[in-house]
């Protein structure tokens, strides 16, 4: 008995020693780093997620809140019921209102992200190729507008496009138009407000490449012959990719999703799944059928990103 309790004592004596120098060659500073964003991910977006995908597949009721709950315990008849309603989301595939809001919203944002690369990539280049005691005075000027409040930027758009706006009067004054064109409430006023808002996601990601960019590379391109053009896309284009992945990303994801400039700049007719979120919570306070909506967004946006990254992460590999 005494043997069995020693040889006890030494196992344990020798585990605990073994828990000691883990824990003693742990490197906490590093388990910090990591620790922390995820920490901060569980609690602000994994939590949320999951409370939204619990709400989604519960029914509509009149009631604070106003949906079922998935887990009831009755006390009397002692016995607990489990419900799952998948009809929200058999709902959204039969319902045409909800692929157009999706294709809208895709179409929109795709648009607007196109148009803010191709305004954004001269900017970077031109901040990237800059001496270096202007590029944070250039920098600070794209950073600028955050400064700003974001309804009053996408309000001052109003202000410009409107009938009787700026726009409209200095094309009447110079003559290139005979009567005012209408620009607010339409598509084009959205494309305006989601390039002009995101331009600086754009931006920066682009700046952050091409400032490491090579540039004896193109010099040799010259001295073979290589045109500005062709140096243009075989050169600069495949250096700054990771920088317009970036940029993409940064401007598409909200721009689906975006609901105050459809909202003052566009018309009646512009369909965008934040509108389509915004009626289905506070006019219907249909909240199932919200987080159904919510949660398909949000599949469809985190599946292709996944994809990406999965393509950028075996071609570093290799």
């Amino acid at each position: 008995m005494s043997i069995s309790t020693g040889s006890a004592w030494v196992d344990g004596s020798s585990s605990l020693m073994k828990r000691y120098k883990i824990l003693r060659g742990t490197n906490w500073g590093k388990a910090a780093v990591v620790g922390i964003p995820a920490f901060w991910l569980a609690v602000f977006f994994f939590v949320p997620f999951l409370v939204v995908f619990k709400i989604s597949l519960s029914e509509t009721a009149i009631a604070v809140p106003p949906y079922t709950a998935l887990l009831e315990w009755d006390v009397e008849e002692a016995y607990m019921t489990f419900k799952l309603n998948l009809g929200n989301y058999f709902y959204l595939l039969e319902d045409a209102f909800y692929l157009d809001a999706y294709l809208s919203s895709i179409k929109i944002a795709a648009v607007s992200t196109f148009f803010a690369l191709i305004v954004a990539f001269p900017i970077a280049y031109l901040i990237a190729r800059s001496e270096g005691s202007k590029r944070g005075l250039l920098l600070a000027l794209v950073i600028l507008p955050f400064w700003t409040s974001f309804l009053l930027r996408v309000y001052a758009w109003m202000g410009f496009l409107k009938k009787n706006g700026i726009v409209n009067e200095f094309l009447l004054s110079i003559g290139v138009i005979d009567q005012p064109l209408i620009m607010l409430q339409t598509d084009f006023a959205v494309y305006i407000g989601i390039v002009y808002t995101y331009l600086p996601f754009m931006v920066l990601p682009l700046y952050s490449a091409l400032e490491k960019m090579d540039i004896t590379l193109l010099e040799a391109a010259e001295d073979l012959g290589c045109t500005p053009m062709k140096g243009f896309f075989l050169i600069t284009v495949p250096q700054a990719m990771p920088g317009i992945i970036a940029g993409c990303l940064l401007v598409f994801i909200p721009a689906v999703g975006e609901f105050v400039i459809p909202a003052l700049l566009g018309g009646s007719d512009t369909l965008m799944i934040g509108r389509v979120l915004w009626d289905e919570f506070f006019l219907n306070r249909d909240w199932p059928m919200a987080s159904a909506v919510a949660i398909v967004m949000l599949v469809v946006l985190v599946l292709p990103i996944m994809l990406v990254r999965n393509s950028q992460g075996k071609q570093e590999a290799i």
